[in-house]
């Protein structure tokens, strides 16, 4: 394609992409504020969990801990239990610490700088490049799932031929890169999804090299053999049992093994043992012998 044309195009998405976001664009909470910390929080809650979720589990959790000061503060049991329902719950853990390093290095004030942002735990290169361009209003790209996917399909070519961290530079237009990230997520989430995209409901249907290429999902796809249920799960469950119970009780090993799988046999013991010492270094779980008992609590 000539590069007047590409050009063209380009110019042509872009135009096309803002006015759709601008009459568009759902009411989200975190589009309401420009806080570097409520933004840092709903970018966390969004890394695995639908937006639908963080849409209510997000003002709950800000209303529990409003500040940096305050979730730093906080026992982490009680960020663990104020986490339920969101799924990987390394993410409360990561945020917290999070939370107590910018109150011990930066005195409450997160940075700004992505290289910065990068050395908090559990924020990689989408999540500071996120909060740099929503919180901090940089001109930077943004690239998640969503965008990757919008992008490889409005530049097939291109998305080939260049790294998609560049190729989401490329297309980012002056001066707009707030609006325009949060408009490549919003499409990727609404039109351009990775099942059965509408492609005639999309506002770059006419721009797009992909529109109405993509191969429908039609027939169900013939269920797989069942595997072994991954240790997430199983993660998953021992912080759901211990998050319901009181705060000053703890569970004795076993009788938590049966809780979480009833066919739970002697001879998968070290399996499960390895599975509490994984948690425990995560900082989800604490482990206390007892009168020759192994008790398991969350963490204070």
């Amino acid at each position: 394609m000539p590069s007047s044309s590409l050009s063209h195009r380009k110019s042509a998405v872009t135009k096309a992409l803002l006015k759709w976001y601008r009459k568009n664009a759902r009411p989200s909470p975190w589009r309401k504020t420009r806080h570097p910390y409520r933004i840092l929080v709903s970018e966390i809650m969004l890394q695995q969990t639908q937006v639908d979720r963080v849409e209510q589990k997000y003002p709950l959790f800000l209303r529990r801990f409003p500040t940096f000061q305050s979730l730093a503060r906080a026992r982490t049991a009680d960020v663990i239990r104020a986490w339920a329902g969101m799924g990987y719950n390394n993410r409360a853990i990561h945020l917290q610490k999070t939370a107590q390093r910018v109150v011990e290095k930066y005195r409450g004030r997160l940075p700004g700088d992505i290289e910065a942002l990068q050395q908090f735990p559990g924020i990689g290169r989408y999540t500071a490049n996120a909060v740099a361009c929503f919180a901090f209003g940089q001109h930077t790209a943004v690239v998640d799932t969503n965008v990757r996917r919008v992008l490889s399909r409005l530049f097939p070519k291109q998305s080939r031929s260049m790294d998609e961290w560049d190729l989401a530079e490329w297309i980012l237009p002056k001066r707009k890169a707030y609006d325009w990230n949060q408009a490549l997520m919003e499409l990727g989430g609404t039109f351009c999804t990775h099942r059965n995209p509408n492609c005639s409901g999309c506002p770059l249907h006419r721009h797009c090299m992909s529109a109405f290429k993509i191969k429908k999902i039609g027939k169900p796809i013939p269920a797989k053999p069942r595997k072994a249920i991954p240790d997430r799960i199983y993660r998953g469950r021992i912080v759901s049992i211990l998050r319901n119970i009181d705060h000053h009780r703890s569970m004795e090993s076993l009788r938590l093994a049966a809780m979480i799988n009833p066919g739970f046999r002697s001879i998968e013991k070290k399996w499960f043992d390895s599975l509490l010492q994984r948690l425990q270094r995560d900082g989800l779980i604490l482990m206390r012998r007892r009168q020759k008992k192994l008790m398991i609590s969350l963490p204070k």
